[in-house]
């Protein structure tokens, strides 16, 4: 009576070892001789094993005639080599096929977004057009409506085709926080006062686009609207080197029960995940909130 059984331990303990060890360390980096010889040798010890615990079994279990260890080795080494190998092409081709379907996935998906990309550039050139005629319908006289409508074109066009790069010259997201605060100032109260200082700014200088101005909208956002008292919003923005470091100070209300309005909102933690992946370790984002005052600090390491 033999014992059977015991390829399934061997060939079960070879394919996982095969598949998940020696694959991916030496096959998948071109590391053929390396792969080859230990393949054997891994094969060799587990037939070796295997024929070694059936002469013990068969001997001092079964009680049968006893095959010589010779015999049982290569039967064993013949055995267990066509089932590693079988199992193993069918997984890599099984492997195969699902890589084949996820790229196809991949290349619909690739040419669903440049579609939809040219699609996209359809309507902003029609918006356009409508802007400027918009523009030449207001008054010449009105100039507050020209110069809005003015403002909002530029950051419009910005946000289209500027902002597309992964990072944008930070010379040009500084012009864009000029334009987009300055189009904010008309939509507020003439009562609240706006500072906004952008100096020593470096050249050759890149950022992602569109991080800071979530900060500035936020001020917008939570700025007081007192009556008999000041309501302001402070913005400083400047580098040392290849680091920005801004500041955002703007009066608030107080409100019981509640010390972080301007903190909990979606634009704030779409900007916390935007800057961890990022600037990962390059960047610090700190809030200070009082009664009336809340300030946002951020420094980024741009290099």
């Amino acid at each position: 009576m033999t014992i059977e059984f015991c390829y399934l331990a061997f060939i079960t303990t070879d394919y996982y070892t095969i598949n998940h060890w020696l694959l991916p360390r030496f096959l998948q980096r071109r590391k053929y001789v390396l792969f080859i010889t230990i393949t054997i040798l891994v094969i060799a010890l587990s037939a070796w094993c295997r024929a070694l615990i059936a002469v013990q079994m068969n001997q001092h279990l079964f009680h049968t005639p006893v095959t010589t260890f010779s015999a049982l080795y290569l039967n064993s080494i013949i055995n267990i080599t066509i089932w590693v190998l079988l199992l193993t092409i069918g997984k890599m081709a099984i492997d195969r096929t699902q890589i084949h379907r996820q790229l196809e996935l991949l290349e619909k998906e690739r040419v669903k977004n440049e579609l939809d990309y040219l699609k996209a550039q359809i309507n902003p050139h029609a918006l356009f057009n409508s802007l400027n005629t918009i523009y030449g319908s207001i008054d010449k006289n009105n100039r507050t409506a020209r110069d809005t409508l003015l403002q909002f074109s530029e950051l419009l066009r910005y946000q289209l085709y500027d902002c597309s790069a992964e990072k944008v010259s930070l010379e040009k997201e500084m012009e864009y926080i000029r334009n987009y605060t300055a189009f904010q100032r008309v939509r507020k109260d003439e009562k609240l006062l706006t500072q906004l200082n952008i100096h020593a700014i470096g050249t050759n200088l890149s950022i992602a686009p569109l991080l800071l101005v979530v900060l500035i909208e936020n001020a917008f956002k939570f700025v007081s609207n007192f009556t008999e008292r000041e309501n302001k919003i402070i913005i400083d923005l400047h580098t040392e080197g290849t680091v920005l470091y801004s500041s955002f100070i703007n009066t608030k209300e107080a409100q019981p029960g509640s010390n972080t309005d301007s903190n909990n909102g979606i634009g704030i933690t779409n900007l916390k995940r935007r800057l961890e992946l990022l600037y990962p370790g390059k960047h610090t984002l700190t809030t200070t909130i009082d009664e009336h005052l809340y300030t946002t600090h951020l420094i980024i390491e741009l290099a």
